[in-house]
């Protein structure tokens, strides 16, 4: 168990799904997560309301460990699997599609039994990858740089993700890097990054002054590397085949934050 293995987006959107319990089950729910003393039984009190109640709780708390058939686990976590149980195989709901985009963000997915029932969650990724962790540890260290504008790009990537526009997503992501290199050679080197009159000559700059590895392959000369390669992948329309236009968007959103963070965090220490 991580203690903090899930974002607010998707804390709130497992509880807006279980917004689909009757009274009797809903109050179930809030005995299993130990809530039963902030959360009225009473059917006086709405479903919808208690829902509100339980979100406030959630997203204050969903670090707190509690036990469960399953064993302990965050708040966070118990709602999540709470909700992950009202999910549909090939269901087109909009609460379960907001809560599924949630779940591929932080790098899960729903996963049903051989008969296409009981729905659970399992990790995208390898779980060392740590997204969840990673787009906060990103965000941090934009702010702390003072790095404002690709901040702003990644805060509009991660929305438009959330709304299923994947085009204005990559839009988004591939600014955010760009703008994220600039501010970086800005902050190295910020008379020499002045006179560069592209983007691409201040990533060369990066390289030049060994912010940027030659022997690791992410920048070289003849253009044939790791950086040069993820522009062009974010320069393409559409997803590839055999994935679908959310698979592709959300692949491009973790590649982003695993190399935005590893280069914010060279940064941080001066390498």
């Amino acid at each position: 168990m991580r203690s903090q293995p899930f974002t607010r987006p998707t804390l709130i959107a497992a509880v807006e799904l279980l917004e689909q319990h009757s009274q009797a089950r809903f109050n179930q729910v809030v005995l299993r997560l130990g809530l039963e003393d902030e959360i009225s039984s009473s059917t006086g009190l709405s479903v919808a309301k208690k829902c509100d109640l339980l979100g406030r709780i959630v997203v204050q708390r969903s670090g707190t460990v509690l036990d469960t058939l399953d064993g302990s686990m965050s708040l966070g976590e118990a709602v999540i699997r709470q909700a992950a149980q009202l999910a549909q195989r090939d269901s087109d709901h909009p609460q379960q599609t907001a809560f599924a985009r949630g779940l591929a963000r932080d790098g899960y997915v729903l996963a049903w039994d051989d008969y296409g029932r009981n729905a659970s969650i399992r990790a995208a990724l390898p779980s060392e990858i740590e997204l969840p962790e990673t787009d906060d540890e990103v965000h941090q260290l934009l702010k702390s740089f003072g790095f404002a504008t690709p901040l702003g790009h990644l805060d509009q990537a991660i929305e438009a993700h959330t709304r299923g526009d994947w085009a204005a997503c990559n839009g988004q992501l591939r600014t955010f890097l760009e703008s994220l290199f600039d501010d970086i050679a800005c902050h190295v080197r910020p008379q020499e990054a002045a006179q560069r009159p592209s983007s691409e000559n201040r990533r060369a700059l990066l390289a030049d002054i060994g912010f940027l590895a030659t022997d690791r392959n992410e920048w070289t000369q003849d253009g044939k590397n790791y950086i040069n390669g993820l522009f062009k992948m974010l320069h393409t329309e559409g997803s590839h085949p055999g994935l679908s236009d959310e698979d592709h968007s959300t692949f491009r959103l973790h590649v982003v934050l695993v190399t935005a963070r590893t280069f914010l965090r060279r940064l941080h220490v001066g390498q």
